[in-house]
């Protein structure tokens, strides 16, 4: 199971500083604007790179969720995320049988409440170097620093992922571009 995927949200350039541009808090993302005052759902639809994020959204029946009021922070892998997975591994969670399965990946990759990077910045130091957070999932996900401006998560199987992307803002929340798919416990 550890090669189980999804996708949430994003993929762009790897590069660990913040992304804002000269234009306000509008970020860029795999060549598209991400705007801070539409929501999750609406971005990802409008960038080429979020193809199998909604794909696995509409499959999971997440829309509605996403487009909501949140505030969520979406851990988001990126497409080439997904091409690390084993062949036909995204084929088979799209399909209706395994919708609560495809929706359990994804809510693992959701905290309720927004959390930018300077917030789990924080929550790490005050937790010694590591912080746990709790995803929508009901399954914990580990933060910890890998330098001094590189945030790792931790997924329950001791799989990780690095932020490259930090603080998309969303009209419900913020998204953190990771460069590997996260797997909750079975």
């Amino acid at each position: 199971m550890r090669n189980l995927g999804l996708a949430l949200m994003m993929m762009g350039p790897i590069g660990f500083a913040n992304a804002q541009s000269e234009k306000g808090n509008t970020v860029m993302v795999g060549g598209e604007a991400m705007y801070p005052m539409k929501d999750i759902v609406t971005n990802a639809v409008n960038s080429k790179d979020h193809t199998t994020l909604v794909a696995a959204v509409k499959a999971a029946g997440l829309v509605v969720t996403l487009q909501g009021d949140g505030p969520f922070t979406v851990l988001a892998p990126t497409n080439a995320a997904f091409a690390q997975l084993p062949a036909g591994t995204v084929d088979n969670l799209l399909k209706p049988e395994n919708k609560n399965t495809l929706t359990t990946v994804l809510t693992y990759h959701v905290l309720a409440g927004k959390f930018d990077s300077a917030a789990i910045k924080a929550a790490i130091k005050k937790g010694g170097g590591k912080a746990k957070m709790k995803t929508v999932a009901g399954q914990e996900l580990t933060f910890s620093l890998n330098g001094p401006n590189n945030i790792t998560v931790w997924d329950a199987n001791g799989g990780y992922a690095n932020i490259s992307i930090y603080d998309v803002n969303q009209s419900n929340g913020v998204i953190h571009v990771i460069d590997t798919v996260l797997l909750p416990k079975n």
